[in-house]
């Protein structure tokens, strides 16, 4: 898949699970809820312990159906050894330029953190395909109102406190895709085995960011 391909895909789905578990042994067993619930994407946050590994075992077990990327990355050398571990897209909580520069030279789309106005536009600048505003739930969706008015060229990625009622909300205002954590991985879902129940929200996100986008 390019690098085209893997942002495409990012959109078209339009929601981004974020995984933090306590453990890389479960994340097949997520992203094969995930799939189950229309939604082939994992961004496996490197705050997972074993993260690296889990991202390879991702790749070998289910890469042909999902989409692996890697979260919460704040050094260059973690998304190189993502990136050589399979992931395709690195994503940051905060907007670190050596990492955009990293992913890019890799052919990895790159997803930085950022939430003013400046921020935001210099992560745009220095090469970002999406930029992560986090935590999105401070201004919510007015605020990327608000930033898509003067700059409607940028591609927004809201995350943090993104559920339910708030996704709708959010892709009308402009985003391009959600990442949503633990109000579709749920903690008590992973430690229960309930894969069943991420498959349900999985599902009810995707409609969600359907309904908006249908207007």
């Amino acid at each position: 898949m390019t690098r085209d391909e893997v942002l495409r895909m990012l959109c078209d789905v339009g929601v981004v699970p974020v995984v933090r578990a306590k453990s890389s042994d479960v994340l097949v067993d997520i992203a094969r809820a995930l799939v189950g619930g229309g939604v082939p994407i994992v961004e496996v946050t490197m705050t997972v312990p074993g993260a690296i590994d889990g991202i390879r075992r991702l790749v070998a077990e289910v890469g042909a159906d999902v989409l692996v990327g890697v979260g919460s990355v704040t050094e260059p050398t973690q998304a190189e050894e993502a990136i050589d571990a399979g992931a395709r897209f690195v994503v940051g909580p905060v907007l670190v330029p050596e990492v955009i520069e990293t992913a890019m030279a890799r052919d990895a789309v790159v997803v930085p953190g950022a939430f003013t106005p400046t921020e935001v536009f210099r992560a745009h600048a220095l090469g970002a395909d999406i930029v992560k505003v986090f935590p999105a739930e401070v201004g919510g969706p007015a605020y990327f109102k608000a930033l898509l008015a003067p700059m409607p060229f940028l591609k927004l990625l809201p995350t943090g406190g993104v559920d339910l009622e708030t996704a709708g909300p959010f892709i009308r205002a402009g985003a391009v895709a959600l990442g949503v954590g633990s109000a579709l991985v749920k903690k008590d879902a992973i430690a229960a085995g309930d894969w069943a129940a991420i498959t349900g929200l999985a599902r009810r996100f995707r409609e969600e960011v359907r309904k908006a986008r249908a207007g």
